[in-house]
């Protein structure tokens, strides 16, 4: 039986319920093992000072190594866009909505005007260059507990990803998509972790998978691993696939939201390599990327 590791929160479960439906699809029996992250035990502090994104992933990255799991679902945006020794992204099943949208306070009357919540730098910086009058305010914790923060402080709104929304039937808090703030790159999509030696299993998983999809992630996840190379402003990115042609959307922004670099290309299929996304990274250094760390 196949022994699937996941975060506690309801949104991980959901995630990792979702994974044990399309194995049990598949005729391979698993069960859930939960496990703690650091990331979820420290919510008094912001997202960007823990350090790297492995504060999501690392206790299950140990489960792996330790073979106490057989594979690690996670949120492919949490995941670090290099792997542990020893471990691989096996496979990226179909992918959610992936763009943000903007959950306003029940009780609207009472609202606190030009005032969103977000824990996420890059939220942040492109909400203050479209709205620079707005004022930010910190928002962690998970899903629900941030809905009713929003409720009970009265702000604008927060900012939440569709995906998570959706898949705890949450959708009818929606007030607004925001399909003008790039995503997170892999934003809404599931990645399925496992060791690399594993040649069995990895066949399992790889069966998953949503090819066109995984060649969207991988190339947004290229995108934001040579910009942070030598750059940590926010960085959005968005692959999409349609007839036979890749569509991509980036950018990077200054912290502040008051500097923007954008870049838009588009790929045939019978053309795609995985070194498009380290290429349109290049250009946009070329173009002054890490000037944007200077703010």
């Amino acid at each position: 039986m196949l022994k699937i590791g996941t975060r506690r929160s309801v949104l991980a479960l959901w995630q990792a319920n979702y994974v044990q439906q399309l194995l049990k699809n598949s005729g391979y029996a698993s069960e859930i093992i939960e496990i703690d992250s650091f990331g979820d035990k420290i919510l008094d502090i912001p997202i960007h000072k823990l350090g790297d994104k492995g504060v999501f992933t690392k206790a299950l990255d140990i489960a792996l190594l330790n073979e106490d799991i057989d594979l690690a679902v996670h949120s492919l945006k949490d995941v670090p866009t290099e792997f542990e020794e020893n471990l691989t992204l096996a496979s990226v099943p179909t992918r959610e909505n992936p763009f943000d949208v903007l959950v306003r306070p029940l009780k609207r009357q009472n609202s606190k005007k030009n005032i969103i919540a977000t824990g996420s730098v890059r939220r942040k910086a492109f909400w203050l260059n479209k709205y620079p009058n707005y004022k930010i305010t910190e928002l962690r914790g998970n899903v629900q507990t941030r809905i009713v923060k929003v409720d009970k402080y009265y702000w604008t709104g927060g900012i939440f990803a569709f995906a998570g929304l959706k898949r705890l039937g949450l959708t009818n808090r929606i007030s607004e998509t925001l399909d003008w703030m790039l995503p997170a790159p892999a934003q809404g999509a599931l990645g399925i972790v496992c060791r690399s030696n594993d040649e069995k299993n990895l066949a399992i998983f790889r069966t998953l998978e949503d090819k066109f999809i995984r060649k969207c992630v991988d190339t947004e996840r290229l995108f934001l691993n040579t910009l942070e190379s030598g750059c940590s402003c926010p960085v959005g990115a968005l692959t999409t696939y349609k007839d036979g042609v890749f569509t991509f959307n980036g950018a990077i922004l200054s912290n502040d939201g008051a500097e923007k670099l954008e870049i838009h290309d588009n790929l045939l299929v019978d053309k795609y390599d995985l070194e498009w996304g380290k290429h349109l990274a290049k250009k946009l250094i070329e173009d002054g990327a890490f000037r944007l760390l200077e703010r």
